[in-house]
């Protein structure tokens, strides 16, 4: 939403749609919500920074230039006594580095430490500074409603530092009646000293390494992607690994190396989900761009051991029971496990044991749950209308899954769902054949 108006919403949304429709695959939209950012003051022409040049910062609206030295405006007031003496300035994510000298006033005396033409309103980072910016900007707010009334199914929360900005999220949601779920970005330091609270908080989890890379050090980045990653899963909360994935494809039609090793790395530390971006915004290969995604990611997953996820301290009985599942269909080999549900508990736990080889089908009634299933690692939704028998439930989806040949009449699948014994609701597992399509006719 950096970059979109409501009218584009509403069409690209409604083309989301109408292409499902065709293609006959429910896909979920997401909205990149834009939250509050630092940038540079408006200019009429770029500026050249050059190294040792004395400039000064402010986030003053009246402050005035002293003598020729360069004023640099931004939109934070804060800013002033918010970095300390020797703290760097970051313009234009990273490309420009100013080191404060000393802070006088309404100003910041810095100097330029990593040259470059600074053009109008670029965008600031404070690496290690507690930024004093609300969750959610007026232009958010207003956002959100759109994408509450176009339905839109996941929100990208930008800029999370802590627990508390992703509840303010979810009250607005709460508000306006959606269903939608939560995307928190982690983008800076704070995100990473309270990311066990945020996972809670959140419904899932992005690692947004662009801004993140400039706030932290760069050398730990891989070593909090894999934290990240790792907390996600034990969590059961879906994980995005995201920004610069094939950055060079932006304007080559190959990705380097690095970027096909970097992908590969994602997909080996099982994050459900690797995210493009300017790739396929602004790039000139959008299309190519995912079909080298994809085939990076499916020669990786041949190499992924087949070994589940490791058990936690706070699973529940039904998660033990969903893990027994995950195990039985792994070791019958060349089978899958079938999931009802109506919230999407079920399949997001069963995904996050990461049943190597067993792919999850996910029967759902509600369409807001299905399109948002198919972010889960390894779940490949459906929708049906449920009857009231569970036996017929589960004739239903084996049906469907032979006659869309995603199983062969015959094929034994693991199915978790509900015994009733009485007035009990019974959780269980059991194992049923494929029918064939002579059984179906003689029915």
């Amino acid at each position: 939403m950096a970059h979109a108006d409501h009218a584009w919403v509403r069409q690209i949304v409604e083309r989301v749609r109408l292409v499902s429709k065709r293609m006959g695959v429910d896909l979920a939209t997401m909205m990149d919500v834009k939250g509050p950012e630092i940038r540079t003051g408006a200019l009429k022409q770029s500026i050249n920074l050059t190294v040792g040049q004395l400039v000064d910062v402010t986030g003053a609206p009246d402050a005035k230039p002293d003598g020729d030295k360069v004023l640099i405006t931004s939109n934070y007031p804060p800013i002033i006594r918010s970095v300390p003496v020797g703290g760097v300035v970051l313009i234009d994510n990273g490309l420009i580095q100013l080191r404060v000298l000393d802070q006088k006033g309404d100003r910041l005396c810095c100097k330029v430490e990593q040259p470059g033409s600074m053009g109008s309103r670029r965008h600031i980072n404070l690496p290690g500074v507690k930024i004093e910016l609300p969750a959610l900007t007026d232009k958010d707010r207003e956002d959100i409603k759109v994408g509450c009334e176009v339905g839109i199914d996941y929100y990208a929360l930008s800029f999370v530092r802590e627990a508390s900005d992703v509840e303010c999220l979810r009250k607005l949601l709460l508000e306006e009646h959606s269903k939608a779920q939560i995307i928190a970005k982690i983008e800076d330091q704070s995100a990473i000293e309270h990311l066990a609270s945020i996972i809670d908080a959140a419904d899932a989890l992005m690692v947004a390494r662009g801004d993140l890379g400039i706030e932290i050090p760069y050398e730990t980045l891989p070593s909090v992607q894999r934290r990240a990653v790792a907390m996600s899963i034990a969590a059961r909360k879906p994980v995005i690994v995201a920004t610069h994935m094939l950055e060079s494809m932006i304007t080559n039609p190959v990705p380097t190396r690095a970027e096909v090793t970097d992908v590969s790395n994602a997909v080996l530390e099982l994050a459900d989900s690797v995210m493009l971006s300017g790739e396929t915004t602004t790039g000139k290969h959008p299309i190519r761009c995912v079909e080298v995604m994809v085939k990076i990611a499916m020669a990786t997953e041949q190499d992924v051991p087949k070994k589940l996820s490791a058990e936690q301290p706070n699973d529940t009985p039904k998660v033990k029971l969903l893990r027994s599942a995950a195990s039985l269909a792994q070791d019958l080999g060349s089978t899958g496990i079938i999931a009802f549900t109506r919230n999407g508990d079920v399949p997001r736990a069963l995904s996050a044991l990461r049943a190597v080889g067993c792919p999850i089908f996910a029967f759902s009634e509600d369409i807001h749950v299905h399109r948002r299933m198919g972010l889960l690692w390894g779940v490949t939704p459906f929708f049906i209308k449920f009857s009231p028998q569970a036996d017929e439930n589960i004739t239903a989806a084996l049906k469907h899954l032979r006659d869309g040949g995603h199983c062969k009449p015959g094929q034994v699948l693991v199915i978790v769902t509900n015994v009733i014994l009485g007035p009990q609701v019974i959780d269980s597992i059991q194992l049923r054949a494929v029918p064939s399509l002579d059984d179906s006719k003689a029915k």
